[in-house]
This record gives structure tokens, sequence and C-alpha cells, in this order.
């Protein structure tokens, strides 16, 4: 079995990681400073991609797509004001849910049937839903960035490149 997928959710817990990693270093008020972006503020970047992270492994663990969304939705708003060390904290434990997720499976190409309300029904491999996991992660990695430029802070690194040589990062919380 490829171990592509896990090694892409790897990047992805790195990259998100390394990023609040950089927020930790600014004022803590820039998780809750408007900015004109796709999000209002930054922590309501990082609770998006946090509720969807989490709807997505329900969606992996057998969940129907229209109950994972309905169960995970409502944690948008209840971790939109969290600090960045309660975010890293909250992406280490998903990321460790991620983990024994990997470790129950033997087939990622293995196909379900992925009942989309916003889009429609399709037929999908759980490889690819970890790619959209990561996909959506980076997408909104960089809105974050855009986000913290336009604030007057510089941001930092977090592509797929880099984390070729730096690897794994250890949770912001133990920095």
């Amino acid at each position: 079995m490829s171990k592509h997928p896990e090694q892409m959710f790897e990047y992805h817990t790195w990259a998100t990681q390394t990023i609040l990693g950089r927020i930790k270093e600014l004022p803590s008020s820039v998780l809750s400073q408007e900015v004109n972006s796709s999000f209002p503020t930054i922590g309501e970047a990082f609770a998006h991609i946090y509720a969807l992270d989490k709807c997505w492994l329900q969606v992996l663990s057998g969940t129907s797509m229209p109950k994972a969304l309905e169960a995970c939705l409502p944690l948008q708003q209840e971790t939109l004001r969290s600090s960045v060390d309660e975010f890293a904290i909250a992406f280490s434990e998903l990321a460790e849910q991620y983990r024994a997720w990997f470790r129950s499976q033997d087939d990622l190409e293995q196909t379900i049937v992925l009942e989309n309300p916003y889009a429609r029904t399709r037929i999908t491999r759980l490889s690819e839903i970890v790619l959209q996991v990561v996909n959506h992660g980076s997408y909104h990695r960089g809105n974050v960035s855009a986000m913290l430029r336009q604030l007057g802070y510089a941001s930092t690194m977090n592509d797929y490149s880099l984390f070729w040589y730096q690897g794994p990062a250890e949770s912001i919380s133990s920095i």
C-alpha cells in the first residue's frame, strides 16, 4: 500500500503547526484582528480548517457526509476564539486521531459513496479524501499567510518541499 496519502497528511500536520508556531511569536490579538479576506479573522480561518478536518475524519470513519457536517460545523463557532496554544493542541489531538485511523486501514484505495450536500453523490477513494484534507488546509494556510501580511506581519514558509528537509514538527505546545 502506498504511504503517499499518509505522508501528505503528515505534511498537513507539520504545516499547520509551523504557521501556528509563527503566530505564537506575535501578539495574541492577531487571531482576532479583523481583515478584509476570505475570513474575517485568522482565528476564524483556523476554526474552519479544524472543523472540516474533523468532519472529513468522520467521513473516513464511515459517517455520512451530511451527518458529519451536522456534527462538526458547530465546532467552527465553538473554536473560533481559541488561543494559538488551544488551536495547536486541538490540531495535535486531531492528528493523533487521524494517525489511529491510518493504522486501522488496510486499503486507502478502497472506495466509498460520498454524499456531498454541496455537490452530488460520487464514488471516491479514501486516499482522495485524505488529499482533499491536505489541499483544503494548504489553501486556507495561504489565506492565513495573506491575512498576516495584511496585518503587517511576515508569515512563515510551510511549503511541502520545506517539509522534505525539516520533517514532522513537534507540537508547538512543547516549543
